[in-house]
């Protein structure tokens, strides 16, 4: 199956080159990954499908985050999992060196840590506790490992340093949250994947999500990325941008937009009036003449946007692996969400051709 697969990837003509790589499924989607062009091959793709798409002047926009899969993250989680990797680093360059390893409280404060893990109720003071210990292990530990490194002259991998780099950062953005309790820019949460970060979204069920946020645009229930980020960011700002792009793809004037409340805001508003764009936000100031017919009007936007584009992001989360992103890196896991969306309009398009086929035959 697995020979299968491969032989169907090599030798495929991707852009200006041809993918040939006889590795494994994980290297090959590496070679996607840099190679992959979102806006490039979402234009492509829409010239392929547009016969399909109809509505082209009408266009709804919304925002999600697309988790990626790690353990939920703590502060203890963090620092411990740190302390972990350095000393074992550090183990390990002892024995290759044949020195002897330096003195530490590793043991120790590993049997606490597991002990603290089991517990069910875990207090402030506990956390707060084991906190100051662990940045204390972390630091000795770092200090230590410095130490050695500039006593011996070795070569180590691009990882190992990288890892060093980041565990370095992780250990001062801890040791500034513990004292000031202000979050830290660019928060660190985990060690294999540095590029999450915390993305507040305000539901009942999560307050935080770890992912990459995407802000969607969809033409006629078919999806394109307006805009990717491992960051935080206000789509509200991605207005503008949403209605350039969709204009680029169909080259028709965008006549209705749908969004959220979030994007309704004076700028977006001034924007869409003076390029004449018909949106569902809730009108503000006094009663115009035809407020009946806004109202209805934004009323089938609104219904348009909570259904098919909502709508999509479940579905695509249920039945295309977009629930929990399972790649490893940043560029694989862009990949991963570029293929889960398109994998659905292509769906979507060949249940439309199929049925132009079946009234051509009836």
């Amino acid at each position: 199956m697995a020979i299968s697969i491969i032989s169907f990837f090599c030798d495929i003509y991707i852009g200006s080159e041809y993918l040939s790589n006889y590795k494994i499924i994980s290297q090959i989607r590496c070679d996607l990954a840099e190679k992959l062009q979102v806006n490039k091959l979402e234009k492509t793709l829409y010239n392929n499908w547009s016969n399909f798409i109809r509505n082209k002047h009408s266009i709804t926009t919304d925002a999600t985050c697309y988790e990626s899969e790690v353990r939920y993250p703590t502060d203890q989680k963090l620092l411990w999992e740190s302390i972990h990797w350095t000393h074992h680093q550090m183990k390990i360059l002892c024995k290759s060196l044949k020195i002897k390893l330096p003195r530490t409280k590793y043991i120790k404060w590993k049997k606490r840590y597991i002990g603290y893990s089991k517990t069910r109720r875990k207090t402030y003071k506990n956390r707060r506790k084991l906190t100051r210990s662990l940045l204390w292990l972390l630091e000795k530990i770092n200090k230590e490992l410095d130490f050695i490194e500039k006593q011996y002259d070795f070569e180590m991998t691009e990882l190992y340093y990288n890892r060093r780099r980041i565990i370095r950062k992780i250990q001062k953005q801890q040791k500034q949250y513990f004292k000031t309790a202000i979050p830290p820019k660019d928060r660190i949460v985990s060690i294999s994947k540095s590029y999450l970060r915390p993305i507040v979204r305000g539901k009942e069920i999560k307050r935080v999500e770890f992912g990459a946020k995407v802000n969607k645009l969809q033409i006629d229930g078919i999806n394109f990325i307006e805009h990717i980020s491992f960051n935080a960011f206000n789509e509200g700002t991605r207005f503008k941008n949403t209605i350039y792009k969709a204009q680029g793809l169909t080259k028709t004037k965008v006549k209705i937009a749908g969004a959220d409340a979030i994007y309704a805001t004076n700028k977006n508003r001034v924007f869409a009036t003076s390029n004449k764009i018909q949106t569902d936000f809730k009108p503000k100031g006094k009663p115009s003449k035809h407020r009946k017919q806004q109202i209805q009007l934004a009323k089938i936007i609104t219904k348009e946007r909570a259904t098919r584009l909502e709508g999509s992001f479940g579905k695509e989360k249920e039945h295309y692996h977009l629930k929990k992103i399972k790649a490893k890196t940043k560029k694989t896991e862009i990949l991963w969400i570029f293929f889960g969306i398109h994998t659905a309009n292509a769906l979507e398009i060949g249940r439309r051709m199929q049925d132009q086929i079946l009234d051509k035959v009836a």
